[in-house]
């Protein structure tokens, strides 16, 4: 029997896929890796099942994304949970991931845990005015849970959040004991709870939520960052500026006539984005596609 699903979980060769017709496990053909690579968690596929109910993968269908570290493909969103109470968070890092998420073109999400504690005005402000989907909630007192529940509704998302902003409160939120429904499939397949916790899909209202570990403490790898010449487009607030520069090839740091610097010297272009911006250029100037292309194939 021929069926598509998708992959939820990866682990020791097996490949755990959610079809129709349930979860099978699943085996991959050697060839994968010399097409498209080795099969990742996200991966929409076809499979052929055996007569004793396991399968095996036959084709990847191509991805409209993914990612390197975590290794996850067809996100619909990034969900990137962030505060300004105890502890606060860097606005760099939320932008680092947004940079990732928009060059991937996966849609960010900025979630604001904590409002009970603090409504993170600066924050939200911010990611409102330059067209960012923005969030205020608590996973103490659920305040603004069903708006952000609506929001995900049918999509595949991975969260992000530096260590203490309640991601793993919030995930539990949303899907009740989460850290014991991403261990249910080892239950079911009878290989224990005890082994390294890989990235791995939970449905969630017609979509999914990835439980992505590494990924919690935006420890990002370079690989999954931008070349330098692709990142102003990765600030979608640059767009309606970007033909204004005086000069071609204009990087948008130091150069005179350089419309985003006017712009964020009016007032037009949040501070703490375009400072974000010129770090991340900073660190990627010298960053070549080729190096990019030989970490993705490892």
């Amino acid at each position: 029997m021929y069926m598509d699903g998708r992959i939820l979980k990866g682990i020791g060769g097996f490949y755990y896929v959610d079809t129709t017709q349930g979860l099978v496990e699943c085996k991959a053909r050697g060839k994968f890796r010399k097409t498209i690579g080795k099969p990742i968690v996200g991966d929409l596929v076809e499979l052929e099942v055996q007569p004793d109910g396991t399968g095996y993968l036959l084709e990847i269908r191509s991805r409209k994304n993914s990612l390197i570290r975590p290794a996850v493909a067809n996100l619909d969103l990034i969900v990137i949970v962030a505060t300004e109470a105890s502890p606060k968070t860097d606005p760099f890092l939320i932008d680092k991931v947004i940079a990732i998420a928009e060059n991937k073109g996966i849609e960010p999400c900025v979630v604001l845990n904590k409002c009970d504690l603090d409504p993170s005005d600066t924050l939200y402000r911010t990611y409102q005015k330059v067209g960012i989907p923005v969030f205020r909630v608590s996973a103490q007192t659920g305040e603004g849970l069903a708006a952000l529940r609506a929001y995900l509704q049918g999509k595949a998302a991975a969260f992000a959040g530096n260590s203490g902003v309640g991601k793993s409160s919030l995930l539990n939120c949303l899907i009740p004991d989460f850290g014991a429904e991403t261990g249910a499939i080892s239950d079911r397949i009878g290989r224990g709870k005890h082994t390294t916790r890989h990235v791995e899909l939970v449905p969630y209202q017609g979509g999914y939520i990835a439980d992505t570990p590494g990924f919690s403490s935006f420890d990002t790898e370079q690989m999954d960052l931008v070349l330098r010449e692709d990142l102003q487009y990765a600030f979608r607030e640059f767009e309606p500026y970007l033909m204004q520069c005086q000069f071609t090839g204009c990087a948008h740091v130091k150069e005179k006539g350089c419309a985003i610097r006017a712009a964020v010297a009016a007032g037009e272009i949040p501070q703490s984005r375009y400072d974000s911006y010129v770090k991340l250029y900073e660190s990627v100037k010298d960053l070549k596609e080729w190096k990019i292309g030989k970490e993705q194939k490892h």
